[in-house]
């Protein structure tokens, strides 16, 4: 059984095609990278894959389960989590609450907007060992306006896997890093258990090489090269398309 698989999935916006056809089979614990020049439709696809976009046409199956028109709250239950490529956190927070929320998304109590999420110790503690994952758990307290975009990076890391995913979604982890940065946030990811399958959208390729098993090239919506990194590093059309020549 796939972790994740992708059918014939396309979306138009207007008369722009922005997947056209999609196919993706990416196994249990996997690490699949997707690469594609600006506007090759990697985001648009990661959305349709989590339920915030739907799509024309295709389905999406998560561990054999066809979720094409589950919502997308509850693809989480399942199994599925993601970041995004612009960080989407609440910087007048601190660290730990903002992952602590990530983890009342899961929760009962998130129906309750009276909810004292500071009486909530199995919560906060749940939050505080998913920062200790990415490094972060001795400054958890901290005001998140008070940290490093890096270090922002590995909160967003640290919210997706408090939630215990079996399939994490990685949209341009390493955006914006310094070398230094990059480097932490790579060894974070190597250190990821082979019981979460990952799947990501990356620019850097000098870095995301490193991580990958399979790599999926899209170009204009469609999967035009997919194989190991040395196939699709040879392959003439990822030159053409995606290295330049």
């Amino acid at each position: 059984m796939s972790a994740l698989t992708v059918a014939g999935l396309a979306k138009s916006f207007g008369g722009l095609r922005v997947t056209d056809g999609v196919n993706l089979n990416v196994e249990p614990g996997e690490r699949r990278l997707i690469i594609g020049p600006n506007g090759a439709g990697k985001t648009t696809l990661f959305n349709q894959i989590t339920g915030e976009i739907a799509p024309d046409s295709g389905t999406v199956s998560l561990l054999g389960q066809d979720i094409t028109r589950v919502p997308c709250r509850r693809r989480a239950h399942l199994g599925m989590a993601r970041t995004y490529q612009i960080i989407t956190l609440f910087s007048g927070d601190t660290i730990l609450h903002n992952v602590t929320l990530a983890l009342l998304g899961l929760s009962p109590l998130r129906w309750s907007p009276v909810t004292a999420l500071a009486r909530r110790r199995h919560l906060a503690e749940r939050g505080r060992t998913a920062l200790a994952r990415v490094g972060l758990d001795h400054i958890a307290e901290r005001p998140l306006a008070q940290t490093s975009y890096g270090e922002r990076r590995r909160v967003e890391i640290a919210m997706a896997l408090a939630q215990e995913p079996k399939v994490l979604l990685l949209d341009e982890p390493f955006a914006g890093l310094s070398i230094d940065e990059r480097r932490d946030v790579q060894k974070l990811l190597m250190a990821i258990p082979r019981s979460v399958t990952v799947v990501m959208i990356e620019h850097n390729m000098d870095v995301a090489l490193d991580l990958a098993d399979r790599i999926t090239l899209l170009h204009f919506g469609k999967v035009i090269v997919e194989g190991t990194r040395a196939e699709v590093v040879a392959d003439p059309r990822t030159r053409e398309v995606y290295l330049g020549g």
